[in-house]
């Protein structure tokens, strides 16, 4: 019955020291001052905007195809009734 209340009250029975706490890793002091020394990053910055470009130009590419098929529309159409 303890341990409920004390989730409920949304912080860890053990405040200070090395204690497993649920939030997340980085409240871990031993692996926080491991990510200070490594220096590493953790997302490849150059992929997630070459990413980034791709999608841009992809939608662009899509809007062009769906111009230039409106367009296509639009002068078939045109043709068909001039027959008429």
């Amino acid at each position: 019955m303890r341990d409920a209340f004390s989730k409920l009250r949304g912080y860890p029975r053990v405040r200070f020291g090395l204690a497993h706490d649920e939030r997340g890793r980085l409240r871990d002091p031993r692996f926080v001052s491991f990510l200070a020394q490594s220096n590493r990053k953790l997302v490849n910055t150059d992929l997630q905007d070459a990413l980034l470009r791709l999608r841009v130009l992809l939608r662009r590419g899509a809007l062009v195809a769906a111009g230039l098929a409106a367009a296509w529309i639009v002068v078939e159409s045109a043709k068909a009734l001039s027959v008429f």
